[in-house]
Protein backbone atom coordinates (compact mmCIF):
# COMPACT_ATOMS: atom_id res chain seq x y z
CA UNK A 1 0.00 0.00 0.00
CA UNK A 2 1.47 3.37 -0.85
CA UNK A 3 1.86 5.97 1.57
CA UNK A 4 -0.44 8.08 0.74
CA UNK A 5 -3.38 5.93 0.32
CA UNK A 6 -2.15 4.85 3.72
CA UNK A 7 -2.36 8.37 4.94
CA UNK A 8 -6.03 8.65 3.43
CA UNK A 9 -6.69 5.78 5.10
CA UNK A 10 -5.58 6.42 8.63
CA UNK A 11 -7.65 10.01 8.61
CA UNK A 12 -10.63 8.43 7.43
CA UNK A 13 -10.36 5.62 10.31
CA UNK A 14 -9.67 8.32 12.99
CA UNK A 15 -12.38 11.10 11.33
CA UNK A 16 -14.72 7.62 11.46
CA UNK A 17 -13.77 6.79 15.30
CA UNK A 18 -14.31 10.39 16.48
CA UNK A 19 -17.51 10.78 15.65
CA UNK A 20 -18.41 7.37 17.05
CA UNK A 21 -16.94 8.40 20.29
CA UNK A 22 -18.95 11.56 20.35
CA UNK A 23 -22.36 12.13 20.84
CA UNK A 24 -23.44 12.29 17.35
CA UNK A 25 -24.70 8.44 17.41
CA UNK A 26 -27.17 9.33 20.14
CA UNK A 27 -27.88 12.73 18.71
CA UNK A 28 -28.69 10.71 15.27
CA UNK A 29 -30.97 7.69 17.55
CA UNK A 30 -32.85 10.43 19.18
CA UNK A 31 -34.06 12.67 16.42
CA UNK A 32 -35.29 9.11 14.83
CA UNK A 33 -37.29 8.15 17.53
CA UNK A 34 -38.48 11.85 18.04
CA UNK A 35 -39.44 12.21 13.89
CA UNK A 36 -40.97 8.48 14.34
CA UNK A 37 -43.21 9.59 17.08
CA UNK A 38 -44.31 13.07 15.31
CA UNK A 39 -45.24 10.54 12.23
CA UNK A 40 -47.48 8.69 14.87
CA UNK A 41 -49.26 11.60 15.61
CA UNK A 42 -49.27 12.71 12.28
CA UNK A 43 -50.84 9.33 11.51
CA UNK A 44 -53.61 10.03 14.48
CA UNK A 45 -54.87 13.58 13.02
CA UNK A 46 -54.62 12.48 9.49
CA UNK A 47 -58.14 12.23 8.03
CA UNK A 48 -57.27 10.11 5.37
CA UNK A 49 -54.52 7.97 3.47
CA UNK A 50 -53.09 7.95 6.80
CA UNK A 51 -50.28 5.41 6.17
CA UNK A 52 -48.91 7.73 3.29
CA UNK A 53 -49.38 10.58 5.73
CA UNK A 54 -47.08 8.82 8.20
CA UNK A 55 -44.59 8.02 5.30
CA UNK A 56 -44.24 11.21 3.88
CA UNK A 57 -43.83 13.27 7.19
CA UNK A 58 -41.08 11.07 8.42
CA UNK A 59 -39.07 10.92 5.46
CA UNK A 60 -38.97 14.78 5.10
CA UNK A 61 -38.25 15.40 8.79
CA UNK A 62 -35.21 12.85 8.65
CA UNK A 63 -34.16 13.75 5.35
CA UNK A 64 -34.09 17.61 7.01
CA UNK A 65 -32.46 16.19 10.46
CA UNK A 66 -30.19 14.15 8.36
CA UNK A 67 -28.89 17.33 6.17
CA UNK A 68 -28.76 19.66 9.44
CA UNK A 69 -27.17 17.65 11.74
CA UNK A 70 -24.08 16.34 9.15
CA UNK A 71 -23.54 19.65 7.92
CA UNK A 72 -23.48 20.96 11.79
CA UNK A 73 -20.73 17.65 13.10
CA UNK A 74 -18.37 18.97 10.45
CA UNK A 75 -18.43 22.35 11.19
CA UNK A 76 -17.81 21.71 14.62
CA UNK A 77 -15.21 18.59 13.67
CA UNK A 78 -13.21 20.56 11.62
CA UNK A 79 -13.09 23.97 13.70
CA UNK A 80 -12.26 22.37 16.64
CA UNK A 81 -8.89 20.71 14.75
CA UNK A 82 -8.44 24.43 13.70
CA UNK A 83 -8.92 25.89 17.01
CA UNK A 84 -6.57 23.07 19.12
CA UNK A 85 -4.09 23.14 16.34
CA UNK A 86 -4.33 19.63 15.45
CA UNK A 87 -4.25 20.20 11.82
CA UNK A 88 -0.63 22.20 12.10
CA UNK A 89 0.45 19.40 13.99
CA UNK A 90 -0.76 17.09 11.45
CA UNK A 91 0.42 19.05 8.61
CA UNK A 92 3.86 19.30 9.96
CA UNK A 93 4.51 15.32 10.17
CA UNK A 94 4.99 15.59 6.41
CA UNK A 95 1.54 14.53 5.48
CA UNK A 96 0.30 15.91 1.99
CA UNK A 97 -3.24 18.11 2.65
CA UNK A 98 -4.55 16.51 -0.59
CA UNK A 99 -3.97 13.43 2.05
CA UNK A 100 -5.81 15.15 4.92
CA UNK A 101 -8.83 16.99 3.01
CA UNK A 102 -9.50 13.32 0.97
CA UNK A 103 -9.37 11.37 4.11
CA UNK A 104 -11.51 13.94 5.93
CA UNK A 105 -14.17 13.66 3.14
CA UNK A 106 -13.96 9.53 3.20
CA UNK A 107 -14.57 9.57 6.82
CA UNK A 108 -17.35 12.31 6.45
CA UNK A 109 -18.85 10.10 3.74
CA UNK A 110 -18.64 6.82 5.89
CA UNK A 111 -20.70 8.51 8.63
CA UNK A 112 -23.45 9.82 6.65
CA UNK A 113 -23.42 6.38 5.44
CA UNK A 114 -23.92 5.04 8.62
CA UNK A 115 -26.61 7.95 9.36
CA UNK A 116 -28.47 7.01 6.14
CA UNK A 117 -28.53 3.12 7.18
CA UNK A 118 -29.98 4.21 10.66
CA UNK A 119 -32.70 6.63 9.02
CA UNK A 120 -33.55 4.24 6.67
CA UNK A 121 -34.29 1.64 9.39
CA UNK A 122 -38.05 2.85 10.76
CA UNK A 123 -39.04 3.48 6.76
CA UNK A 124 -38.14 0.12 5.85
CA UNK A 125 -41.64 -0.69 7.80
CA UNK A 126 -43.77 2.14 6.14
CA UNK A 127 -42.39 1.57 2.64
CA UNK A 128 -41.86 -1.11 -0.41
CA UNK A 129 -38.17 -2.01 -0.20
CA UNK A 130 -37.23 -1.45 -3.45
CA UNK A 131 -38.30 2.14 -3.33
CA UNK A 132 -36.38 2.40 0.14
CA UNK A 133 -33.73 1.62 -1.52
CA UNK A 134 -33.96 4.16 -4.13
CA UNK A 135 -34.09 7.00 -1.24
CA UNK A 136 -31.81 5.78 0.57
CA UNK A 137 -29.31 6.03 -2.30
CA UNK A 138 -30.17 9.10 -3.17
CA UNK A 139 -30.08 10.66 0.49
CA UNK A 140 -26.33 8.90 0.69
CA UNK A 141 -25.56 11.56 -2.50
CA UNK A 142 -27.43 14.22 -0.75
CA UNK A 143 -25.32 14.00 2.31
CA UNK A 144 -22.03 13.70 0.43
CA UNK A 145 -22.84 16.85 -1.49
CA UNK A 146 -23.10 18.29 1.77
CA UNK A 147 -20.50 16.86 3.54
CA UNK A 148 -18.11 18.21 0.44
CA UNK A 149 -19.95 21.65 0.90
CA UNK A 150 -19.20 21.95 4.38
CA UNK A 151 -15.68 20.53 4.15
CA UNK A 152 -15.05 23.65 1.93
CA UNK A 153 -16.82 26.06 3.71
CA UNK A 154 -15.16 25.64 6.79
CA UNK A 155 -11.97 25.59 5.35
CA UNK A 156 -13.05 28.89 3.79
CA UNK A 157 -14.64 30.66 6.84
CA UNK A 158 -12.80 28.56 10.00
CA UNK A 159 -15.94 29.40 11.79
CA UNK A 160 -18.61 27.32 12.89
CA UNK A 161 -21.83 30.40 12.45
CA UNK A 162 -20.67 31.68 9.23
CA UNK A 163 -20.01 27.84 7.48
CA UNK A 164 -23.51 26.50 8.80
CA UNK A 165 -25.26 29.35 7.53
CA UNK A 166 -23.83 29.30 3.86
CA UNK A 167 -24.47 25.86 3.98
CA UNK A 168 -27.88 25.69 5.61
CA UNK A 169 -28.53 28.73 2.69
CA UNK A 170 -26.71 26.74 0.09
CA UNK A 171 -29.16 23.69 0.06
CA UNK A 172 -32.35 25.35 0.81
CA UNK A 173 -31.75 27.53 -1.91
CA UNK A 174 -30.46 24.21 -4.32
CA UNK A 175 -34.02 22.69 -3.10
CA UNK A 176 -36.02 25.84 -3.62
CA UNK A 177 -34.42 27.19 -6.93
CA UNK A 178 -36.52 25.32 -9.55
CA UNK A 179 -40.06 26.38 -8.09
CA UNK A 180 -38.13 29.88 -8.40
CA UNK A 181 -37.60 29.41 -11.37
CA UNK A 182 -41.19 28.66 -12.16
CA UNK A 183 -42.64 31.55 -10.52
CA UNK A 184 -39.56 34.10 -12.55
CA UNK A 185 -41.24 32.86 -15.65
CA UNK A 186 -44.95 33.13 -15.00
CA UNK A 187 -46.97 34.31 -17.19
CA UNK A 188 -48.95 36.51 -14.94
CA UNK A 189 -45.94 38.88 -14.61
CA UNK A 190 -45.35 41.54 -17.02
CA UNK A 191 -42.48 39.95 -18.93
CA UNK A 192 -41.67 42.89 -21.09
CA UNK A 193 -40.34 44.85 -18.16
CA UNK A 194 -36.75 45.48 -17.90
CA UNK A 195 -36.62 44.36 -13.84
CA UNK A 196 -38.73 41.14 -14.66
CA UNK A 197 -36.03 40.31 -17.62
CA UNK A 198 -33.05 40.91 -15.40
CA UNK A 199 -34.44 38.64 -12.54
CA UNK A 200 -35.20 35.88 -14.79
CA UNK A 201 -31.58 36.14 -16.08
CA UNK A 202 -30.49 35.63 -12.35
CA UNK A 203 -32.60 33.12 -11.71
CA UNK A 204 -31.63 31.01 -14.44
CA UNK A 205 -28.20 32.13 -13.64
CA UNK A 206 -28.52 30.86 -10.23
CA UNK A 207 -30.27 27.79 -11.43
CA UNK A 208 -27.71 26.50 -13.69
CA UNK A 209 -24.95 27.20 -11.46
CA UNK A 210 -26.69 24.85 -7.98
CA UNK A 211 -27.29 21.22 -8.48
CA UNK A 212 -31.17 20.56 -8.37
CA UNK A 213 -31.49 19.41 -4.89
CA UNK A 214 -35.32 18.91 -5.79
CA UNK A 215 -34.88 15.91 -7.99
CA UNK A 216 -32.81 13.89 -4.70
CA UNK A 217 -34.09 11.66 -2.21
CA UNK A 218 -38.18 12.79 -3.17
CA UNK A 219 -40.50 12.02 -0.64
CA UNK A 220 -43.11 10.74 -3.49
CA UNK A 221 -41.20 7.83 -4.37
CA UNK A 222 -41.96 6.34 -1.17
CA UNK A 223 -45.78 6.92 -1.44
CA UNK A 224 -45.62 6.36 -4.92
CA UNK A 225 -43.96 4.12 -7.35
CA UNK A 226 -40.51 4.89 -7.89
CA UNK A 227 -38.25 3.85 -11.09
CA UNK A 228 -34.38 2.91 -10.16
CA UNK A 229 -33.89 5.27 -13.68
CA UNK A 230 -34.46 8.41 -11.63
CA UNK A 231 -30.95 7.67 -9.97
CA UNK A 232 -29.03 8.20 -12.81
CA UNK A 233 -29.24 12.26 -13.56
CA UNK A 234 -28.59 12.55 -9.19
CA UNK A 235 -25.56 10.42 -9.58
CA UNK A 236 -24.20 12.75 -12.59
CA UNK A 237 -24.79 15.76 -10.48
CA UNK A 238 -23.76 14.40 -7.72
CA UNK A 239 -20.39 13.25 -8.78
CA UNK A 240 -20.15 16.87 -10.89
CA UNK A 241 -20.70 19.31 -7.67
CA UNK A 242 -18.59 16.72 -5.21
CA UNK A 243 -15.85 17.25 -7.30
CA UNK A 244 -16.07 20.88 -7.76
CA UNK A 245 -16.41 21.46 -3.98
CA UNK A 246 -13.58 19.11 -2.97
CA UNK A 247 -11.16 20.99 -5.90
CA UNK A 248 -12.71 24.06 -4.61
CA UNK A 249 -12.00 23.19 -0.78
CA UNK A 250 -8.22 21.98 -1.53
CA UNK A 251 -7.67 24.93 -3.90
CA UNK A 252 -8.41 27.16 -0.34
CA UNK A 253 -6.56 24.73 1.67
CA UNK A 254 -3.19 24.91 -0.12
CA UNK A 255 -3.27 28.95 -0.45
CA UNK A 256 -4.01 28.88 3.55
CA UNK A 257 -0.57 29.62 5.66
CA UNK A 258 -0.54 26.83 8.45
Amino acid sequence: MSSARFQVLTITRFTLLEALRTRLPWLVLATILLAVLGSLFVKQIAITETARQQTAFLAASLRLAAVFILGLYISSSMVREFNDKGLELLLSLDLPRAAYAGGKFSGFSLIALLMTALICLPIFFLAPLPAVLLWGVSLVLELWIVAALSLFCTMTFTQIMPATSFVLAFYILARSITAIRLISGSTLLDQSSLSHQVTVFLVDSVWFLLPSLNVFTQTAWLVNQAEWRMILPIVVQSAIYIGLLLGAALFDFYRKNL
